[in-house]
């Protein structure tokens, strides 16, 4: 049975160190005033409507050298099989911030390019930040049974096609938090993610 994960909105801690990394800025380049005020301010207005919320459920697992099976379903990756080399059973989880971000950004797209450019990095930075919230959970959880976690992997990443994404929502009640695959294999709302995350035996 599919399971739940949720966090209230000020509870995420917000990184603006992300933020401008998500930008594009690297250390010997940083924002100007302006740009850094503006950072201030959409870390500020985005933390108020963000409704952070999360879908996961546990399978058993086999790995072969370029499939994994997962629960039942078998998936050809080279990367993900390496990935999970060593797993017997493997969380998979979809997460959001929910619809109110995507409306924020398409209304500012209108009227200020540079606002929307910010808000963009700024939900980038939140939906990882609530993402890293539940993997450090399934990690503590995974510990008390002796057991470790590899990094957490995701569809389009190396050979990983974003098909894999039907599986997701095939196994997990995504539309319960209000996440939709378009034909296009993007989910909406946009700043949501899927993963598998690993559990392997010390």
């Amino acid at each position: 049975m599919n399971r739940f994960f949720s966090v209230e909105n000020n509870a995420l801690v917000a990184s603006k160190k992300e933020v401008i990394r998500y930008l594009g800025y690297r250390a010997l380049h940083q924002p100007d005033e302006i740009i850094d005020s503006l950072i201030d301010q959409c870390i500020e207005e985005m933390q108020k409507v963000i409704r952070p919320s999360l879908v996961w459920d546990e399978f058993d697992l086999s790995v072969s050298e370029e499939n994994s099976l997962v629960g039942g379903n078998e998936i050809v990756s080279k990367k993900l099989a390496e990935n999970l080399s060593g797993c017997s059973r493997v969380v998979m989880f979809a997460a959001t911030l929910g619809s109110e971000v995507d409306k924020m950004i398409r209304t500012v797209s209108f009227t200020d390019s540079a606002k929307a450019c910010v808000l963009q990095a700024t939900g980038a930075m939140f939906i990882e930040e609530f993402v890293d919230s539940f993997n450090r959970k399934v990690e503590e959880d995974v510990a008390l049974q002796g057991c470790v976690c590899p990094k957490r992997f995701s569809p389009g990443y190396g050979d990983l096609p974003l098909e894999t994404q039907k599986l997701f929502f095939r196994l997990l009640n995504c539309s319960k938090i209000g996440l939709t695959l378009m034909d296009t294999l993007i989910m909406a709302p946009e700043k949501s993610v899927t993963a598998f995350i690993g559990v392997e035996k010390k």
